[in-house]
């Protein structure tokens, strides 16, 4: 087993799954959990070497991009409305980036 992939696997579903817990909360504190979370994951893809890890770690920036001013929406300037438009969007690009990884392990398991 290969535990690189094991722990990067985990923060990138992590950060998945806590996306969507702040769609359910709406508080500021689990918007930060998930943005910290993808952030973790977005280093974690930096030294990533596979078929896609170009793909992965451009959806990894998208959520950040989405999740970093949907804090800044929600604690500063106070708008819910964005921050809960910019975490679907981050949404959307962590279930890209997890969708790739499936196809990943998939090309993978070919290759054995």
């Amino acid at each position: 087993m290969d535990w690189g992939k094991v722990i990067y696997v985990f923060f990138s579903l992590m950060s998945l799954t806590s996306v969507v817990a702040f769609l359910y909360e709406h508080s500021s504190i689990s918007l930060f959990v998930a943005a910290s979370l993808n952030l973790v994951s977005t280093f974690l893809k930096i030294g990533v070497r596979n078929l896609l890890s170009a793909e992965l770690f451009a959806s990894s920036l998208v959520a950040d991009l989405h999740l970093i001013p949907a804090y800044i929406y929600l604690d500063v300037v106070g708008n819910e409305g964005w921050a809960m438009a910019l975490a679907i969007g981050a949404l959307i690009a962590n279930l890209f980036s997890v969708g790739l990884v499936y196809i990943e392990s998939l090309k993978t398991k070919d290759e054995y």
